[in-house]
């Protein structure tokens, strides 16, 4: 009678026990090794707008949303020269407003001029007056005012720009945006000079509604085009 053929045993799984540990060790060596305070977070959020952001421009519009994530996105980035000058101090601005800028009553850009950082009109100033609501914004005026006199910021000139919406505006106080915007770029210096800053590096403008953010069609897009710009100068524009 032939012997019977033993059959074959299915392969162990022990092995996925001893690879799960490794795995989880591995994990926790590189979580070890991770440093968050070396994060870019210009990097970042310049990764987050070419991912995310739309490009706004000519005949484009953005939906309801959008403007907010786009508001505190840097979405011009300089050119390798200019950026290597401006670099440090995106960065030190970025990290230093964090907070404003996560919760929309800040947002910092980079344009043809240099580096623009925006006030938001609504979280600074009541509707159609140009007195700035100080229980809420003196904090952030004092670190404003700090970083503009900072060395990352030293030998540079500054402009401070108002701009509104183009509603009209709904009181005698203010003949037309042009005042108004004025009044708070005005007021705005005003209280960067009590912080200490030299107003011998600063100069004034009020644009009322001529130069948008984006176009005047939605409640949302007014809010961000309701703004006071501080916008620290390259030369040539000066």
């Amino acid at each position: 009678m032939a012997k019977k053929k033993k059959e074959a045993e299915a392969p162990s799984n022990e092995w996925m026990g001893t690879y799960g540990d490794m795995i989880t060790l591995m994990l926790c060596f590189f979580v070890m090794l991770y440093n968050p305070s070396e994060v870019d977070p210009v990097e970042i959020q310049q990764m987050l707008a070419a991912i995310e952001s739309p490009t706004i421009s000519g005949g484009q519009s953005a939906s309801a949303g959008t403007l907010s994530d786009l508001g505190n996105t840097i979405t011009s980035l300089p050119s390798m020269s200019r950026g290597s000058r401006l670099g440090p101090s995106l960065k030190r601005t970025v990290s230093i407003f964090a907070p404003d800028v996560k919760t929309n009553r800040i947002a910092v850009t980079s344009d043809e001029r240099a580096l623009v950082i925006s006030l938001a009109g609504d979280a600074f100033f009541a509707e159609g007056s140009a007195e700035l609501n100080m229980d809420a914004t003196r904090d952030t005026l004092m670190r404003l005012s700090q970083f503009l006199s900072s060395s990352e910021t030293a030998g540079r000139r500054f402009r401070i720009e108002g701009h509104t919406d183009d509603l009209s505006v709904e009181n005698t106080q203010w003949p037309s945006n042009w005042e108004l915007s004025a009044a708070r770029a005005i007021n705005v210096l005003r209280y960067l000079s009590e912080y200490g800053i030299d107003e011998k590096q600063f100069s004034v403008a009020g644009y009322a509604d001529t130069r948008p953010r984006f176009p005047n069609t939605t409640a949302e897009a007014r809010a961000y085009n309701r703004r006071v710009d501080i916008v620290i100068l390259e030369e040539g524009h000066l």
